[in-house]
């Protein structure tokens, strides 16, 4: 019961946000390229100690925009501009 309250509380915190999906938000506009649910990994990533997820976002805004990995959760502030393509 307890791990399925932290699916659902992680699975709020990310949001719409999904592989292939693009997201914008006064940061600018970011695609998704993977999402981390596995915690150690997501730790290792974002180099925080109680990390459960991470995406990997690049700024589409910027042609020259490297991948980088991100924690921040879904806000009002976000809108989604393209959703995930499912398959």
């Amino acid at each position: 019961m307890i791990l399925e309250a932290l699916r659902r509380v992680v699975d709020d915190q990310i949001g719409p946000r999904r592989a292939g999906a693009i997201y914008q938000n006064t940061d600018g506009a970011f695609e998704v390229l993977a999402v981390i649910c596995d915690p150690e990994r997501a730790r290792g990533l974002l180099h925080r100690r109680c990390a459960q997820w991470a995406l990997i976002v690049r700024d589409v805004l910027r042609p020259d925009g490297e991948p980088f990995a991100i924690g921040s959760v879904w806000t009002t502030s976000d809108h989604l501009v393209r959703e995930a393509v499912t398959r």
